[in-house]
């Protein structure tokens, strides 16, 4: 196993770039009482760097997630399948346009949502998998063979405890090592980059690992996470490989945490405001990282 010390550099910015040279993500997420979830997720993506990002939720909270972040393009899906051409084969259509693909921000454990993920993850791309979209898969008895995604999975302590029922465990230990662990072993046993939040965030593909230092309570609030998702989301969509998107995403997700609590204080930020504070943390990362 191999320590990761140093997140990786940035995707460099080419000054004469435009919208179609910086990725373009689809979150898919959302549902009844869930509506700020991909929308939280969609505006990271874009307040990191991706040049177009597009949500697709179901039709009837579509007009609400789009005013939280007008910016985001809009995908309206129906449930089931009596239309002429079916809602996961227009999803489907719109995922092959995508650079990457973010499923699980407030996506609910429906029929539905499950053949939304099941249909997606059969398509080669880079993925965030998380919240709903972990929960679903951790129903499964064993890792599904029809996962073909090259995914980042961000489990929270409580996401992986079920998602450790695929490879036999039943417990997430709460020191270093004991995270190292579980976390790596789910990584090799699934194919895929783990992220297992917390204090000291773990990131692993069961090669490499690399412990994040930034971040603090500021947080712990509900959407956070979702933010999180977005911001790998982008850097996926910029061609960073998993490991290093997820390595990089992390601490400029912890440190815009920080920057959050040091504005505003720890026990008041809110989703939005780690949003608002990715400028910052972008500046001091590339001063520090640099571009590649």
């Amino acid at each position: 196993m191999t320590r990761i010390i140093s997140p990786p550099p940035l995707p460099i910015r080419p000054i004469d770039g435009n919208k179609g040279t910086f990725g373009r993500v689809l979150v898919v997420g959302g549902s009844e009482g869930m509506l700020g979830a991909p929308s939280m997720a969609g505006r990271a993506a874009l307040k990191l760097g991706s040049g177009l990002v597009q949500i697709a939720v179901p039709r009837s909270i579509l007009v609400a997630a789009l005013t939280i972040t007008p910016e985001l393009i809009g995908m309206g899906l129906e449930n089931g399948t009596d239309e002429e051409v079916s809602p996961v084969d227009e999803l489907k259509a719109a995922a092959e346009k995508a650079s990457a693909i973010v499923i699980g921000p407030g996506l609910g454990q429906s029929a539905d949502a499950f053949g939304r993920l099941w249909a997606l993850a059969q398509i080669e791309k880079p993925m965030v998998v998380d919240a709903d979209a972990l929960n679903l898969l951790s129903n499964q008895s064993f890792w599904p063979a029809w996962f073909k995604a090259h995914a980042v999975l961000t489990p929270h302590p409580g996401e992986m405890k079920r998602l450790a029922k695929l490879i036999g465990r039943d417990s997430v230990p709460t020191d270093d090592a004991g995270r190292i662990d579980i976390a790596t072993a789910a990584a090799t046993a699934f194919g895929q980059t783990i992220v297992l939040k917390g204090n000291r965030t773990v990131v692993t593909d069961g090669q490499r690992v690399y412990i994040n230092h930034t971040g603090d309570s500021s947080l712990a609030k509900a959407g956070t996470g979702d933010v999180l998702s977005g911001m790998i989301g982008c850097l996926l969509g910029q061609k960073m490989n998993s490991f290093d998107a997820a390595c990089a995403a992390v601490y400029l997700h912890g440190r815009a945490g920080e920057i959050a609590g040091e504005r505003l204080g720890v026990r008041c930020v809110l989703a939005h405001d780690v949003i608002d504070a990715i400028p910052a943390t972008v500046g001091e990362y590339e001063a520090r990282y640099g571009v590649t």
